[in-house]
């Protein structure tokens, strides 16, 4: 299989894959609560593997989220959102270096070069960004060689302030006025305000690494 059609497999897995696990109703959500519960003490543990499995398979982020604040709390539910996340991408970006790396390289040449060297800023920013789904990016950052580090750390950091503002909404499903509920929603608009300029800030650099990586090629001898 040459690098191209991995790659295209991988994308049309990724974009499947979520329309199969929401068409058969393969997650059941009585069922996995069971399950937690059922873990005892170590039930946010458990959480923390069902979560990222599920993140991986590309089940909505902030739906994960508010399950851990409906489980845990918004304290405990922040934790095991952000751990798993990270365990999440980790696992996304695996099999997307793998299946899509050399078929990217091929595709977009000193485009994809580019966005390694600013893999950390990269992440970060698209996790802060509104309506920009986490799990797909996962696999693509795999693909263009974003390293395990910069995915792990733009991850955990981008993901805390959406971890905290969705497992609050989670946790006061029953108290939609509370103040907590109320800090998260706040925390959902100011994070993806943040994102937005982020983003606009993040373009910018990705324009000026792209130009500078093709005057270094230029400037090679032969």
């Amino acid at each position: 299989m040459t690098p191209r059609v991995r790659l295209a497999v991988l994308v049309v897995a990724i974009t499947v894959l979520p329309v199969l696990l929401y068409t058969f109703h393969v997650v059941d959500a009585h069922g996995l609560r069971d399950f937690v519960h059922q873990a005892g003490p170590w039930a946010p543990l458990a959480w923390v593997v069902v979560s990222a499995a599920l993140g991986a398979a590309l089940s909505p982020g902030p739906v994960l989220a508010g399950a851990g604040g409906l489980l845990f709390g918004a304290a405990v539910g922040t934790i095991t959102t952000v751990i798993s996340a990270v365990l999440s991408a980790l696992v996304s970006r695996e099999i997307g270096r793998r299946a899509g790396y050399d078929g990217a390289a091929e595709i977009l040449g000193s485009r994809a070069s580019a966005i390694e060297h600013i893999g950390f800023q990269a992440v970060l920013v698209q996790r802060l960004a509104p309506g920009i789904p986490d799990a797909p990016l996962s696999y693509a950052f795999g693909a263009l060689g974003v390293t395990r580090r910069d995915l792990a750390l733009g991850t955990a950091i981008g993901t805390l302030p959406r971890a905290f503002s969705y497992t609050a909404i989670g946790a006061s499903l029953d108290h939609p006025s509370s103040p907590l509920a109320l800090a998260g929603i706040a925390g959902v608009i100011v994070s993806a305000l943040v994102g937005i300029v982020a983003a606009r800030h993040m373009h910018l650099l990705y324009q000026t690494n792209r130009r500078l990586r093709m005057q270094e090629d230029s400037n090679k001898p032969g």
